[in-house]
């Protein structure tokens, strides 16, 4: 909903408040993007700017330091993501190596890729890292639940919660291992093997009910 004026009536944004929307948006696609091709050493904030086509200044304007700036990003891009395949798959024709491509899928892409580069330096970083660790519990937590959605299982049977949580342990293990050299055709094997086993696994009740 939108926010109210002081009549009560909804606010309407100014062509500034808009340019500065658009500004910030194309701010954390373009982290993102550098992150995951130039990784965290090469990605300044002047690195980002210009890939954003914006001045060095603006960009700090809205994100007063780098940290910033890529915690932002990794946070607004996750959350494009998760929406995206939550979309994908509301198919209820979608059977379970579909939805396990799906999850696997947000461990493969851009998005995982810059997420490593900030790990591996939150790990040497305090200040990074306190900042990390709440958005990593987040979508830790959203992706699970993504994941029990999609799957349709339910978690009050014992064992499926540490099902799922492997799941998608296994999916961010293939997301590494596609980060030096393409991995697709042994990840597709992969999942197909995974769906046989996961199926067989939830056989015995522990789906939800239609």
């Amino acid at each position: 909903m939108g926010a109210l004026g002081t009549t009560g009536a909804p606010a309407t944004r100014t062509p500034q408040q808009d340019r500065s929307r658009a500004t910030r948006q194309r701010l954390l696609e373009a982290a993102v993007d550098r992150l995951a091709e130039l990784g965290w050493a090469r990605t300044t904030v002047a690195v980002v700017a210009a890939h954003a086509g914006v001045s060095r200044g603006a960009a700090q304007h809205h994100f007063p330091t780098r940290e910033a700036l890529f915690t932002a990003a990794l946070d607004h891009m996750a959350d494009v993501r998760i929406a995206e395949i939550r979309r994908r798959g509301g198919d209820r024709h979608n059977g379970t190596e579909a939805v396990l491509g799906l999850i696997v899928s947000f461990y493969t892409g851009p998005l995982f890729r810059a997420a490593v580069q900030v790990w591996v330096q939150a790990a040497a970083d305090e200040a990074l890292r306190s900042q990390l660790v709440p958005l990593e519990a987040r979508l830790a937590r959203e992706t699970h639940a993504i994941a029990v959605e999609l799957l349709g299982v339910d978690e009050s049977r014992p064992g499926v919660r540490e099902t799922v949580q492997g799941v998608l342990d296994m999916a961010r293990g293939l997301g590494l291992a596609n980060l030096l050299t393409d991995d697709s055709r042994r990840r597709r094997r992969v999942v197909k093997q995974w769906a046989g086993i996961l199926q067989s696994s939830l056989a015995d009740g522990a789906r939800r009910p239609a």
